[in-house]
Order: structure tokens, then sequence, then C-alpha cells
């Protein structure tokens, strides 16, 4: 049915159709999701507004900005993308998120929270100006509501003096419970509807509709339609409410547990959120000043027993991440030893924050960064490939690299003494703990993984995946002859100044899960330019794009930093000497 179904089928269904419609949807989806994996407890929710959507506007020529972008899968069913929906989040198929270049239907790429309703008013002036009659919708959950973009974007609706259409879908949650301020003024919308808090969002310029049920499909195309003819005389805010999982039980009722699920049967994996955790709590036991900040992602990130055991002293400002830097600041140069947990790709909204705030005060906030490297399948807007690349250029900040889960560990205890802003990055899963006997860490200092008396080239590997490569790279090269050293650049920035200068070998590699420029390679090409040291030197990097989804390993070998990639490099080398 969904294969053969194009949008202008949509309108010719009963009402009795539709709710048959919004059942197939949401098997197909629990089906695909279970299969490839994906952000389920969303898109369960969002079915039947999605439908109503389809039923009384007409897209393409009528144009939707989902904010976050990872609810949109009823809507790609919808869109003649049901042939290809089990390609969903792999290598080459549909992406999780909108993408321009997949379909005409998608108007604005999305993935992180905030931008949708900006995007929405940019476009809606751009049509008018062009002359062409288009309603914009900007479709944003409670979650990113809390987000500044918005209230900036929504400062900006008189300004621009354009119609669009906000859906506040409203289910109580983002990744986490939604939190603050903003989400307690909802929630007095949607149970008193306080006259206050409706005129606080008609003073921006904006017709207030709500609160209705989201989950009601035939409810939502009369609130559509209706909201449809008012945004022939100014820009309307329709108030929907939405429960997330809806449909499945297990995901109503644990919607943080299924906001984001990998496929059935995916093996686990020692997580690194879960060392944080624990380590995060047991340095709690000893330092009552300290702090922990999350925005909106505390059980992603490990914390949430830390936010049982020490309430006090853990706080998630919802998706703010700027705020959130700049409340670390404040608290570190307040007297306590901040911690901000957060995944790379949402770190680099608060740039300006942790150059202005955060380092350049010198406050001792230390950025425990999850995610960081190839996140895979989320693609482009999610990989966490350019956190070296940002925070190598900032003075006063020294970034850390653990090589496992044991060292970092050993980082969260150094970081426990240092008083000055420090990142620590790493992925999500460990694989492996490597053997070694230097657990000490000291600033800029790294480590020998593998070294031999005399050897034919040094590997300088940055983070476990890197040294996953070399390591294996060292014990293969090894049966054909070659001895192959490798070092643990566990500080990217202080480099350590001492082992580079006293390399033996001629030939150096450096591998790193980060682009090349800013990146471990290339300040060590810098640092090598500057002693005038002589060496031939290779770096191994993701090039300057941005990186589609993709399982890791697949994406390694499309852009030349596999295992064999560097293997057969060292290879020539040696065999032309």
């Amino acid at each position: 049915m969904l294969k053969d179904l194009s949008p202008e089928q949509v309108k010719k269904y009963t009402k009795s159709e539709l709710n048959v419609l919004c059942d197939k949807l949401r098997l197909t989806i629990y089906d695909t999701v279970m299969q490839c994996g994906g952000h389920l407890a969303s898109n369960l929710g969002s079915v039947e507004s999605t439908v109503a959507l389809f039923y009384v506007f007409d897209f393409p020529q009528d144009k939707i900005v989902f904010d976050v972008g990872h609810q949109c899968y009823a809507y790609k069913l919808l869109s003649g993308r049901a042939e290809n929906f089990s390609t969903l989040r792999q290598a080459g198929g549909i992406s999780g998120f909108p993408k321009r270049n997949e379909s005409e239907y998608d108007c604005y790429d999305t993935g992180h929270a905030g931008t949708s309703v900006s995007a929405a008013i940019g476009l809606a002036k751009a049509y008018a100006l062009k002359g062409e009659k288009r309603n914009v919708i900007a479709y944003i959950g409670d979650g990113s509501f809390n987000n500044g973009l918005v209230y900036e974007a929504l400062n900006s609706l008189k300004i621009f003096n354009t119609n669009v259409l906000i859906i506040l879908n409203d289910n109580d949650m983002s990744i986490s419970p939604t939190v603050g301020g903003m989400h307690d003024m909802l929630t007095q919308i949607k149970d008193k509807q306080k006259a206050e808090n409706i005129r606080l969002l008609e003073s921006f310029g904006l017709t207030y509709m709500g609160v209705k049920n989201g989950n009601d499909v035939e409810e939502m195309v009369d609130a559509l339609t209706e909201a449809k003819q008012l945004m022939q005389n100014g820009s309307v805010l329709l108030h929907i409410a939405t429960k997330k999982g809806k449909g499945y039980e297990f995901s109503e009722e644990h919607p943080t547990n299924t906001h984001g699920v990998p496929p059935v049967g995916s093996p686990k994996e020692k997580e690194y959120s879960e060392i944080l955790g624990e380590t995060l709590c047991e340095l709690a036991e000893t330092n009552t000043d300290m702090a922990v900040v999350s925005a909106a992602m505390k059980e992603a990130l490990g914390l949430e027993e830390f936010f049982k055991k020490f309430p006090e002293r853990a706080f998630d400002v919802g998706i703010c991440e700027e705020n959130a830097s700049v409340l670390c600041a404040a608290m570190a140069l307040g007297g306590l030893k901040t911690y901000y947990a957060i995944y790379s790709t949402f770190l680099q909204r608060a740039f300006d924050e942790i150059i202005h705030d955060v380092c350049a005060q010198d406050a001792a906030v230390t950025f425990c960064i999850d995610r960081a490297g190839i996140s895979g399948a989320d693609g482009e807007t999610h990989q966490g490939v350019f956190d070296l690349s940002y925070l190598s250029l900032i003075p006063n900040l020294a970034i850390a690299v653990p090589k496992d889960t044991e060292e970092l560990k050993s980082f969260l205890r150094f970081s426990a003494t240092y008083s000055h802003p420090l990142a620590i990055r790493y992925p999500r899963s460990g694989k492996v703990l490597f053997d070694s006997n230097d657990t000490k860490i000291e600033l800029g200092k790294w480590e020998y993984l593998r070294q031999h008396p005399i050897a034919n080239a040094t590997i300088i590997a940055a983070g476990e995946r890197s040294l996953i490569i070399a390591m294996k790279i060292s014990q293969n090269l090894a049966e054909k002859g070659m001895k192959i050293d490798v070092v643990n650049a566990r500080f990217v920035k202080p480099l350590d100044i001492e082992l580079l200068q006293n390399l033996q070998t001629e030939h150096i590699v450096t591998i790193e899960d980060n682009v090349f420029l800013g990146g471990l390679g290339s300040l060590i090409n810098g640092q090598l330019i500057a002693m005038n040291k002589p060496c031939k030197i290779k770096n191994f990097a993701y090039r300057d794009e941005f990186i589609p989804q993709g399982k890791v390993g697949q994406l390694q070998c499309e852009y030349g930093v596999s295992c064999t990639d560097i293997e057969n490099y060292l290879l020539n080398v040696y065999e032309s000497r």
C-alpha cells in the first residue's frame, strides 16, 4: 500500500482510511527501525500530525522544515520514498534526517535543534519576494522550544513581516524529559490554558491555536485546515500534544530508552558514557566542590546515576548548549570543578562561549565530548569529526584523547586537579583495552604502545579507533619484516615536543578520527617544520568534506583511513627503499 501511495491519494482518503493509514505507517516505521536502527519514539508520536499535513497542504509546493529532523520518517514514507525506506540510515540509503539532495519534498537539511523557525521565516520571505505562493511550516518539538535560537527567530517575525505556521509538537520530551521555565509555561498552557502565557506567545505576532490532540488524525485535519486559513492574515502557532512512542507500549513507557535505538541483534559494547558516569560519581564522593552539566542528554551521556546521587550538583539545562557553556564557566570561576558532558556534534554550537567565557577566562571546565569521530548512521550533521580542529586553535585549552575506557578514567582523575580548561574526546563504544604500564597522565606527554630499538617507521595515532588500526598494522607488517613503532598521542594539545624531537625514524604516519585541517596531523606537521626536523610524514585523516551516513568501517575505507590503506602505504615505502 505505502509503496504505491502518492500525496495526491492521501487527500482523497476518508477519515477512517486516514486512521488505517496511520496504523500502517506506524507499523512500517517500527519494523524498519528494528531492522536498521534509528529514532523510534519521536516518529511513532508524529504519525497522525504528518498524515494530516499531507491531507491539508500541498507538498512539495508548500514547504515544511522539521526541527532536528529526526521525526520525519512518516513524511518520507508519504513523499515517494516508501519503496527504498528499508535502506534507512544505511550507506547510500534513505537518510534519517531531511536531505535536500534526496527529494524535492525536503527543502531544508536539519539535524540540530532550534533552527526550524528561523529557516521557515527565511524561506517564506524568499518565496514572497519572488512572488511564489507557498505555505511554509516549521515543525518543532517542545524540547527544541527551549533553545534560545527559537526566540531569536520569533523576535524576527515582525521584522520579516511574513506568514509561517509553527507546529509545536509537545510531548514533554527531548531526548531526556524537557526541563526549565519554558517547559513549565507550555505545561501550564496545556493544563490550564493560562491566558498570560498565551499572550506571551502572541506578543511575537503569532495567532495561538491549541492545545489540540496531535494523535487524533481527524482533529489534526480540522486544526490544520483552520490554521491554513489563519495564515493568510499572519503567522500561527499550533500547539499539539502527542505521546512519544505512540502505539508501542514499551516506547510509550520508556520514551528516553527508545528515542534512538540500534538494529535488533547489535552487539552490546561497553560505552565510554558508562565509564564517564561511574568515574564522575567516584570523584564527587571526595570532592564536594564539583558540578556536572548536561544539555538535555543526561541518560545518553551516562549521567543518570550521578543525577540521582548528587541532585544538588547535577544540572540539565535543556537544549541550550551555549547557555550551558557560560554556566559552566561561571560555576568554575565561582570555585566549582565543573564538567560539561556533550556530544561532539552539539558542542560546536557553543564555539563562541568556549572561547569567550571558558578559555579566555581560563576557567577550570572539563568538556567530556562523547560521540567524537565518525558517528555513523546519522550522517553529515552528526559526525564528530571537527572538534579537534576547532578546539585546537583556542588558547588555554588542553585536548585529551584517551586510548581506551581505562585511560578515560585516568584523564578524569587527572582533570580533578587540573585548574585550566580541558577537553576529553572519545567515541561511543570501547572495543579494546590496550596493554600499558603507563597509567600516569602528565600534561602533553605521550606513550609508546610498541617500540623497537631500530624501527622502519613510527605511527602516531590519537584515540581508540586510530590506535586499533595502528597496532594491527604494526602486527601485520612485523610478519613481513617491518618494525613499526606505535605512539599513543593521548594529548593532541599540547603536543609531546620532546618525543617528536627524539623520534629516530625517518618515516612518520599520523592517524586520527577527525578531518585533517586543524587536527593531529596538521599540528604535528607544523611542529616538525618549526623544529626543522628532517623526516617524511604521511597524514591519514578525513578529507575536507561533510561525511555521509554509513558504518564506521565502511567510511574508513571510503575515505582512505582504513588499516588496508595505511598498511599498503607503509609496504610501498618499505619496498621502494
